[in-house]
């Protein structure tokens, strides 16, 4: 693999479904995307692909096909706005952590080809805690938990960071509060987790911020458009805006760490 560049890698997770994730990782994508930065977008729910769908793209291809060898991932890619590009997801793929020794070195080859071709990968994984899921959030470098109003919602949460914490050392979330009524509302979201994780376990949250509860994000849906680019002046939208700002000033790690083949490694080696 021959990247020397560092690739700031960010997993979108929620440990439920509903919570308006897919929505958080195409917006802050695009909103990304707009600043400057080269994104590539994954659609990790690998049972149900739903980032193409969100954006009114059909996709030919998917990750099965780069596994198999039938083309590379730069095929696959498809170009949704300036900037950035979606990796399709591929309805009923195995566990990353399941493939073969010669899908393991299909995908690292696929990924070493873009690596030089991008600032930053956004990984919007399936909802749950199943072990796909855990596979891409434990090899990201920076996770984002994206809670709502739900009391599902917080419980799921803190099952993920529990899970990820006792099994696999994870110590640092950042917590994304989405359709919410008020900026308060967010907060106390995100405090309501903090007061549990603080008891039980050994991490460090992150708050970063809340993304307003808006009509015109379910008519972008509606329209198979996102929410930043069909409704740019709309709350939700500005949030985004707001949002990508922070991610922008995220340190990137010139180490091993920070570059796109430690990420791939630890995705398919389990490590």
């Amino acid at each position: 693999m021959g990247s020397t560049r560092p690739v700031k890698v960010i997993a979108v997770t929620g440990g439920k479904g509903g919570v308006g994730k897919t929505n958080v990782s195409v917006n802050m994508s695009l909103a990304l995307g707009e600043m400057g930065h080269r994104v590539v977008l994954m659609d990790a729910d690998l049972g149900l692909a739903n980032v193409d769908v969100l954006l009114g793209v059909k996709a030919k291809r998917n990750i099965t096909d780069v596994l198999s060898g039938e083309c590379g991932l730069k095929d696959l890619l498809i170009e949704v706005d300036t900037n950035v590009r979606i990796v399709p997801a591929a309805s009923g793929t195995q566990a990353m952590t399941s493939l073969s020794v010669h899908e393991h070195s299909e995908l690292i080859h696929a990924f070493s080809e873009i690596a030089d071709d991008l600032d930053i990968l956004v990984i919007d994984t399936a909802a749950g805690i199943s072990e796909a899921v855990v596979s891409f959030v434990k090899a990201a470098q920076d996770v984002v938990v994206v809670v709502c109003d739900e009391p599902t919602s917080i419980t799921d949460a803190y099952a993920l960071m529990k899970l990820l914490n006792r099994d696999y050392k994870m110590t640092r979330f950042r917590v994304l509060a989405n359709m919410v009524r008020s900026e308060q509302e967010g907060r106390n979201m995100y405090n309501k987790l903090l007061t549990v994780t603080d008891r039980f376990l050994d991490v460090t949250l992150q708050y970063l911020g809340s993304i307003p509860y808006d009509e015109a994000v379910r008519k972008g849906v509606k329209q198979q458009r996102a929410v930043l680019k069909a409704f740019p002046q709309s709350k939700a939208a500005l949030a985004y805006k707001q949002l990508a700002t922070k991610v922008d000033s995220w340190p990137v790690s010139s180490s091993p760490r920070g570059h796109l083949e430690f990420f791939v490694e630890r995705l398919v080696t389990g490590a």
